[in-house]
């Protein structure tokens, strides 16, 4: 570590030494450039440990590797989690977790409150004299979140058309009558570990095609839910998502040069990262007791818009435990 920084790494620190960056530079013609000189610094501390090779993670620059390799350094990738022990929780885990849910509980509501206390108005959502766009949702959702000491990267605040769309965040103003969706992945700052969460409302009468989705979408968590448990395979749990939608005939597929219906996976893994092992989709990935997932089953359509409810839960031997306490409903506000 740096001067600056190698009192705080080892006051912070959990591994066995911190080096002082300075003690292996001093009185070395380094090269500038950054990778170069990273590489210099590296191959002098292995030689001084006997170290010949290192096992990095799949995000490890390929810049850097090939500099390594080029310094006589194996460099070999390990797939994710590059710590094992990461994707089943500890209980102090799963505290943290649960800890962030609640700030995204937080965050969320004071969302659907400003979008409730929001007039109708020729067909829009007003605040005062002025459009209730999705950047002043966003806006409430990220000062919940700051005076809470929580991060998200991307709030999502999607209505209308825009919903249609899982990963658009929403721009502009907002529509009455039509399903807005929140999707609030924040990090604790404190502890680092993130919650998770997504809740769809409609300010003013939804259509009753709208009101079946929301229903199906509903139940097609519950469904999800239902299922998890230790040693089921989370694509059993996609299955089961899935078929509530196709029960209730709710097709999906391309259409007119774009999916619709329920085109994504149902989960996650959630941990220190917002996506990270297990995958709940149609992919193979058995799960353990003490995976925390997400379970987020959604429905888009244009002409109608996108509902998608969202809970984190953690496996249990015999079952699962809801993380999340807010509601699912009302739908209309």
């Amino acid at each position: 570590m740096s001067d600056l920084e190698v009192d705080r790494a080892r006051n912070l620190q959990r591994v066995d030494e911190v080096v002082r960056l300075a003690s292996i530079t001093e009185g070395e013609d380094l090269p500038a450039e950054p990778f170069a000189r990273i590489g210099a610094i590296v191959e002098k501390i292995a030689a001084e440990r006997g170290v010949g090779a290192f096992d990095v993670s799949p995000r490890f620059p390929t810049a850097l590797a090939d500099v390594l390799r080029g310094r006589g350094l194996g460099i070999r990738w390990r797939p994710a989690p590059f710590v094992p022990e990461r994707e089943c929780k500890t209980s102090e885990e799963i505290e943290h977790i649960r800890a962030a849910v609640r700030h995204t509980e937080a965050a969320l509501q004071a969302g659907i409150e400003r979008i409730a206390n929001a007039q109708i108005r020729d067909g829009k959502l007003t605040d005062g004299e002025v459009a209730l766009t999705s950047e002043a949702v966003r806006l409430t959702i990220n000062a919940e979140l700051l005076a809470r000491e929580c991060f998200c990267t991307t709030v999502i605040v999607a209505g209308g058309e825009q919903a249609v769309d899982p990963h658009d965040r929403g721009s502009g103003p907002l529509l009455a009558n039509r399903p807005i969706i929140l999707d609030v992945f924040p990090r604790d700052n404190k502890t680092r570990y993130c919650g998770d969460m997504t809740r769809t409302v409609v300010r003013g009468e939804a259509s009753d095609e709208a009101r079946r989705m929301f229903l199906a979408v509903k139940a097609s968590k519950d469904a999800a839910e239902a299922v998890v448990r230790a040693g089921i395979d989370g694509q059993d749990v996609h299955a089961a998502a899935s078929k509530v939608f196709e029960d209730e005939g709710f097709e999906t597929g391309v259409k007119d040069g774009r999916m619709v219906g329920f085109f994504h996976g149902t989960g996650h893994g959630l941990g220190l990262d917002v996506h990270e092992r297990p995958r709940v989709s149609k992919t193979h990935d058995i799960l353990k007791a003490g995976h925390v997932i997400t379970i987020e089953p959604g429905l888009y359509y244009p002409g109608i818009g996108g509902v998608r409810l969202e809970d984190d839960v953690v496996v249990t031997e015999d079952g699962c435990e809801n993380l999340c306490l807010m509601s699912c409903e009302p739908f209309e506000i």
